[in-house]
């Protein structure tokens, strides 16, 4: 499977505390790879650095042929790095349709167009109904996005990203607070998306993360302890020493 996004030796300080420390990862088109770990382990600041919403403290980041170290966060996103976020980020008062429009009007190469009308934005209707359609949400498009359920907004944020035609999906948390059922949908969902993607998983859900994950990290005070496939990850020592427990022994 071929390398999309290749980060070596990533670190981000604050002051101090090392909150990500020499970290090293590869997403490859077609896997799920999954980040683990406990509260302040530096999850989410590593998707922030490969998003490009923090700044890295050193180390690079190549995507494709590009060294993107430098590159904005806008910059990433137009060129096909979409994210998600722990807490929604929809417009609760718009349709769930033009949620997903501003979306693909942000992924022009002219970003003062996000706030034009739809309308005049030509192809958007289009990108937004597709992406609606990939994410399971095409019967919802008229819906106002503040009526649907936790799980359907997970959904519609998927779908947002997916309106940018990103290669790759940093996802943080897209499980959380959600009910067996909603979860098992956007399983299914992230499995349909693996043969276009490169995903970034970051999840507290260990019983999801190992069954849909191809490869998992896991991070332990800013820094990797192990990086391999799922099987090797519950078997490890260390990991089940500083994260999994013996339950996952």
């Amino acid at each position: 499977m071929s390398v999309v996004i290749q980060a070596t030796a990533l670190s981000r300080h604050f002051g101090g505390l090392a909150a990500v420390d020499a970290v090293s990862l590869d997403l490859r088109l077609g896997e799920v790879h999954a980040v683990i770990g406990t509260n302040g382990a530096g999850k989410s600041t590593l998707v922030n650095l490969l998003s490009g919403e923090l700044p890295v403290t050193s180390g690079r980041i190549r995507f494709g042929d590009d060294d993107i170290t430098g590159w904005s966060q806008p910059r990433r996103a137009r060129a096909g790095i979409g994210r998600s976020y722990q807490r929604t980020t929809i417009f609760d008062s718009f349709s769930v349709l033009e949620n997903c429009r501003l979306s693909a009007q942000a992924a022009l190469q002219r970003p003062w167009q996000v706030w034009q009308s739809a309308q005049r934005c030509a192809g958007s209707r289009e990108v937004a109904a597709q992406a609606l359609q990939a994410a399971g949400l095409a019967d919802s498009a008229d819906r106002i996005a503040g009526t649907l359920s936790h799980g359907q907004k997970r959904q519609l944020e998927i779908a947002m990203c997916l309106a940018t035609k990103p290669r790759v999906l940093l996802l943080d948390e897209p499980l959380a607070g959600m009910g067996a059922e909603e979860t098992e949908r956007m399983l299914a969902l992230l499995q349909s998306l693996k043969a276009g993607h490169a995903i970034l998983l970051v999840e507290h859900d260990m019983d999801a993360v190992f069954r849909i994950a191809d490869r998992i990290t896991v991070m332990v005070n800013g820094a990797v302890i192990a990086s391999d496939v799922p099987q090797r990850i519950r078997e490890h020592p260390q990991v089940v020493l500083a994260y999994l427990g013996e339950a996952h022994a």
